[in-house]
């Protein structure tokens, strides 16, 4: 019985830290959203380390947030009110808007813009 009672009261902890997380999440998002006139997301699994939030503004500005987990990051773009995007595809990423720093970051070796050093 002591051993029912201690995982179930492990696992109320963990859904305690996910839901914990997912609220900060979406306050982060929130907080984009205002400030880029709404927002649209992707949710992109990057491996060990979760999930990515790919934000999108009305104004194109755009951004991520990296969750713990996939559902975490589902969570999160729920509370926010995210609608998300299924592919970030060709017309979904066509409403970026990068700038000079982008374009020197993505290409920087080839047109004389800084290295990346972590290459």
């Amino acid at each position: 019985m002591g051993e029912t009672t201690q995982s179930t009261q492990a696992a109320d902890s963990a859904d305690r830290k996910q839901s914990r997380t997912a609220a900060k999440l979406a306050r982060q998002i929130g907080a984009f959203a205002k400030l880029h006139g709404g927002a649209e997301g992707h949710l992109a699994h990057i491996g060990q380390a979760g999930t990515r939030i790919v934000l999108v503004g009305g104004d194109g500005g755009w951004g991520d947030l990296v969750a713990p987990t996939h559902a975490v990051a589902r969570l999160a773009a729920e509370k926010a009110g995210l609608t998300l995007q299924d592919e970030f595809d060709g017309e979904f990423a066509a409403r970026v808007r990068t700038g000079p720093y982008e374009w020197t970051r993505m290409a920087g070796i080839q047109l004389g813009g800084p290295a990346n050093p972590a290459a």
